[in-house]
């Protein structure tokens, strides 16, 4: 039951899918009742990227969904409610606020980093609603929220890989290069710089022994506007790696002032910045060669359990429809709708919230991202999903991400072959 706090009124702009809106007291008496689904992601701000496929996968969604999805004989309208966290934690948490107490939402799904995620997830937990979220590695989603192994949380659910999985991709990726082992580390004063340079959860531990040097200046602010510091560390220690986890506009700050102090690193792997199309055309000719973890592909081996169509066909169709490359967030917002669907067609009762939390405990699903069951762990409430390593390189007149290192996820087959810059 939904306490009476979430019948007061808050105002805040919204996305209507898949269904007319339907009073939650009327429900029982409509002919088809309907399930409502709140949907948080960066649509705007420095993460908006992230969220660039957002209204292509739910316009999909809605036409999928417009017949319903039955459960015990029954169906169900799914209405889809989504906004836009604007990249900023508060924002994320103000929106979650929203759904819950004005618009009355019986799940929650958000993706994209922990900027949006962990709030959302936050606001879920307190306010005792089924959450799914995903595109962020798990030890910020389930450390960086207070998560202990022991116990776990109540109402929030989290499917993607982990840091020893971008770990694992980024070593397998180097070690054939042939470089000298000496890293640049670059990572920001947030949850995600935290978490992948913690000592021990992060990056520093597992690349020592792999027999790589760490050189880690110390977390910078996001949105800096000089990296002069890093780069004469980085030059000092003749790092002929660079990898971290940042935010577009950092990186290019970054990579445009390694350039004009001389820096020029073998390799530059960079988790997040590194991920999308228009960020590696917006860096011009300095763009090809630069590399990042992959977490879907055309390429990969997958199809959706709710339209049939394989991670190709889905990119292809985004590509068909706006002209626009594929990215990877693409998968993984629709998978969190193919996990939706299979929890409404399987759980007991739809309007019992336990029953549908239930239901998502006992999720063991094929996704087009891959598998998805919360038994196998690591930790209570999170389940992995495969990982490997690519690089942005010429193909034709464009450019592609290529899959150089599967050592990781083999199921995944290599594209490419790692090029130095």
């Amino acid at each position: 039951m939904k306490t009476l706090s979430r019948r007061l009124f808050l105002t805040g702009s919204t996305t209507l899918l898949a269904a007319p809106a339907i009073l939650r007291g009327t429900r029982a008496y409509a002919r088809t009742p309907v399930l409502k689904v709140g949907h948080v992601s960066p649509r705007t701000g420095p993460l908006a990227g992230f969220a660039e496929a957002d209204e292509h996968i739910l316009a999909g969604l809605a036409e999928r969904f417009a017949g319903g999805v039955e459960n015990n004989g029954r169906g169900w309208q799914i209405q889809i409610i989504s906004k836009d966290s604007q990249s900023n934690p508060n924002r994320a948490s103000e929106v979650t606020s929203e759904l819950i107490l004005s618009d009355e939402v019986d799940i929650i799904v958000a993706a994209s980093t922990p900027d949006t995620v962990n709030p959302v997830s936050d606001q879920a937990e307190i306010n005792d609603v089924p959450c799914i979220t995903t595109d962020c590695p798990w030890q910020p989603y389930f450390f960086g929220r207070g998560g202990n192994p022991a116990e776990g949380f109540r109402n929030t659910f989290h499917f993607f890989w982990g840091l020893e999985d971008v770990i694992g991709a980024f070593l397998s990726m180097w070690d054939a290069a042939g470089v000298t082992k000496t890293v640049g580390g670059l990572f920001p004063n947030d949850a995600d710089g935290n978490a992948w340079g913690h000592p021990e959860l992060g990056l520093p531990t597992p690349l020592a022994a792999a027999g790589y040097t760490l050189t880690d200046p110390g977390r910078y602010q996001p949105l800096s506007d000089d990296f002069s510091n890093y780069i004469n560390a980085f030059k000092a220690a003749g790092c002929e790696i660079v990898t971290g986890n940042m935010i577009p506009p950092d990186f290019g700050t970054f990579w445009a002032q390694a350039a004009q102090q001389g820096f020029h690193p073998k390799i530059v792997t960079i988790g997040k910045a590194l991920l999308f199309p228009s960020v590696i055309q917006g860096l011009g000719e300095r763009g090809p060669g630069l590399s990042s973890e992959v977490w879907w592909s055309p390429d990969h081996p997958f199809a959706s359990s709710l339209t049939g169509v394989t991670a190709g066909e889905l990119a292809g169709g985004f590509t068909a429809a706006t002209g626009r490359p594929w990215t990877q967030p693409i998968g993984f917002k629709h998978a969190l709708f193919e996990v939706v669907a299979d929890v409404v067609a399987r759980a007991a009762d739809l309007d019992d919230p336990d029953a549908i939390l239930a239901a998502i405990r006992g999720t063991d699903l094929n996704t087009i991202v891959g598998p998805v069951n919360w038994a196998t762990g690591p930790v209570p409430n999170v389940t992995k999903t495969p990982l490997v390593a690519g690089q942005w390189q010429r193909d034709g007149d464009g450019i592609d991400l290529k899959i150089v290192a599967n050592a990781t996820a083999p199921q995944i087959p290599l594209t490419g072959a790692l090029q130095l810059l």
